[in-house]
């Protein structure tokens, strides 16, 4: 039967060429669309590590003054915490949770080198983001003594900078002593993975320091949100300020990453359609082109079912064609490690992207198969 298909395809190897060449292409497409979606989801599915309901962001540009700069962003973390409004108050710099400003460095220890995330914040950041600190604590403004500035490590950091070594108390880069280790922190939102953080205590005097988070009360209103602004305008006269709810920062990050593949999603439709619609017509004409040789084999004794397996065997043999050269492209992606993604990834994406290919040519080819499998032998050998 395998035999006899094969010979059916190489006798019309021209249109059967251009329909490989087809499911090919439709496969790579779906594979990269998968990829995408399957890091995504798994990035989804992991926590976030910290939390953003009823944070504010309060960013503060000096403009053209340039006295007495950091005096004066202590006195509007000390006017923030009078409001009965506020449950906590943390300063840091202007790479806050889900905005789109980054600040990373290299970072070794014991020739061990990675490239981390670096937030610098106050003693108060992990109480206002509800950030949970399992090994170890998070430095206090105490724990600032001799040459060494205390940091917050997260996992992802841990693993790489000292495997399976204990961390408390190291000493990484040079300056930095390790006080305190957390779990995730994607601060670009559920959909960023989770990269090597490193969290600094700020200086006071730092005058680029100039980012306040608050975390506010339940139920509080932009009434609040106005009289704050209002306060602060008038206690650095001249100066910019800016409220950002997390809330809303973090709905801007998810659209950052599903508008773009909502687009694919739909271009991809769009392309396995064609090749549905494609598909479809050739075996439609096969059909009607192969009506003698359909009835001869009726009268020869094959049944309805038999016709059927035949025209879909045949579009599955084409599939598993166009499916080897398009595994031959997409197994390089893991091998050559292309965009730095766990192996399964991909090997995920290759799956559901082979599923939907098979679905696809199955379900163009029960129409035409049921029909050639009606087909009357008397019937068809008379027209012939």
């Amino acid at each position: 039967m395998i035999a006899h298909l094969f010979k059916l395809i190489w006798n019309k190897k021209k249109t059967h060429s251009l329909l490989i060449v087809e499911i090919w292409a439709s496969f790579m497409v779906l594979f990269g669309l998968a990829t995408l979606i399957v890091v995504n989801v798994r990035n989804y599915r992991e926590p976030l590590g910290f939390g953003y309901e009823n944070v504010w962001a309060i960013g503060l540009k000096a403009n053209q003054d340039t006295v007495g700069i950091a005096d004066k962003l202590q006195r509007v973390q000390q006017r923030l915490r009078a409001y009965s409004e506020v449950e906590s108050v943390s300063r840091m710099g202007s790479n806050v949770p889900f905005s789109s400003s980054q600040t990373n460095n290299g970072i070794e220890y014991k020739k061990r080198k990675i490239l981390a995330d670096f937030y610098a914040t106050d003693e108060n950041f992990a109480k206002t983001l509800d950030i949970l600190v399992p090994l170890g604590h998070w430095y206090r403004n105490a724990d600032s003594v001799g040459k060494y500035t205390p940091v917050v490590i997260n996992q992802n950091a841990k693993e790489e900078l000292f495997e399976n070594e204990n961390p408390m108390g190291k000493i990484i880069g040079d300056r930095f002593k390790v006080v305190g280790v957390i779990d995730n922190f994607k601060a670009k939102g559920e959909f960023m993975s989770n990269k090597p953080a490193v969290f600094e205590l700020a200086k006071v005097d730092a005058t680029w320091v100039d980012t306040m988070l608050i975390k506010v009360k339940p139920g509080t209103d932009a009434a609040f949100e106005a009289k704050v602004v209002k306060d602060i305008a008038a206690m650095v006269t001249g100066w910019s300020v800016e409220v950002d709810y997390l809330t809303d920062m973090r709905k801007n990050q998810h659209n950052l990453v599903l508008v773009p593949i909502i687009i694919a999603l739909i271009v991809c439709s769009f392309l396995l359609i064609n090749v549905a619609l494609g598909l479809f017509g050739v075996l439609n004409l096969s059909i009607a082109k192969r009506r003698g040789e359909i009835g001869l084999r009726r009268a020869l004794g094959a049944t309805a079912d038999g016709i059927s397996i035949q025209f879909i065997g045949e579009i599955w043999v084409l599939a598993t064609f166009a499916l080897l050269i398009g595994l031959l492209f997409a197994a390089q992606f893991p091998l050559l490690n292309v965009f730095d993604v766990n192996a399964g990834t991909y090997v995920t994406a290759i799956l559901i992207a082979m599923l939907i290919i098979y679905g696809i040519v199955t379900l163009c080819a029960l129409f035409p198969s049921r029909q050639a499998a009606n087909i009357q032998p008397a019937t068809a050998l008379h027209e012939e």
